[in-house]
């Protein structure tokens, strides 16, 4: 055997630098995709279980409400179109049902319904009418045009993402014109080949027209 040159033993320690830098490197890149794993599990396991608390917090909100609406409304329910909506259970109702022009005229006000034909600002106002929807547009067509009220397209909340739904209209402003006194909230809304409208004509009745009347309702297409 031949002892070994300085040149050899050189190149060996070169090698083995070389593979452990190889190893450290190698190391390092399994160190990284660990990590990188661990953190990934980690943050969706974090948006995994925010999601889980979002959704039972929302869950335990509705049922809250369902509760809270379940004591506070009442329902009123109508055999065309299957016309539903909750009101408060402090308010009375009048419901006619047998005239010719509007198949429902309802009167809604709080504690007791006074004549439907008294001068009184109802809180709701509840007409099924036998015309087509764009023939009871035309009609308050000049109170838009006049500045009486502003028009804005409108779905009920129930009812959105509903392909069968046709937006219907919410007026605000001087909606009864008979009476430049009076000022508030309608929603004209075609239902099948009638119209609908719910209105309040007490602004003081606006919050639960829009959060009780309106958030509720609901109707066959």
């Amino acid at each position: 055997m031949y002892p070994e040159t300085s040149g050899s033993g050189g190149a060996k320690k070169t090698v083995v630098i070389v593979l452990l830098l190889v190893l450290l490197i190698a190391s390092a890149v399994f160190g990284g995709q660990q990590y990188s794993k661990a953190k990934d599990y980690k943050d969706n396991v974090d948006k995994k279980v925010a999601a889980a608390l979002q959704a039972a917090k929302a869950q335990q909100t509705q049922e809250v409400q369902d509760a809270f609406d379940a004591a506070n409304t009442k329902q009123f329910s109508g055999s065309y179109g299957n016309i539903s909506f909750s009101y408060p259970k402090s308010w009375s109702a009048y419901v006619d049902t047998t005239g010719s022009s509007d198949l429902i005229n309802g009167y809604f006000q709080p504690d007791v319904v006074p004549s439907t034909q008294s001068k009184v600002a109802f809180a709701l106002r509840l007409e099924l009418l036998n015309n087509d929807y764009s023939q009871v547009l035309q009609q308050v067509n000049s109170r838009v045009t006049g500045g009486y009220v502003t028009a804005s397209a409108y779905v009920p909340p129930k009812l959105k993402g509903n392909s069968s739904v046709v937006p219907g209209t919410f007026l605000k402003g001087k909606i009864n014109s008979n009476d430049q006194t009076q000022t508030g909230e309608m929603v004209i809304i075609k239902i099948r080949d009638k119209t609908l409208e719910v209105y309040t004509e007490n602004m003081t009745a606006a919050n639960d027209f829009n959060n009780i009347v309106l958030a509720s309702l609901t109707f066959a297409p």
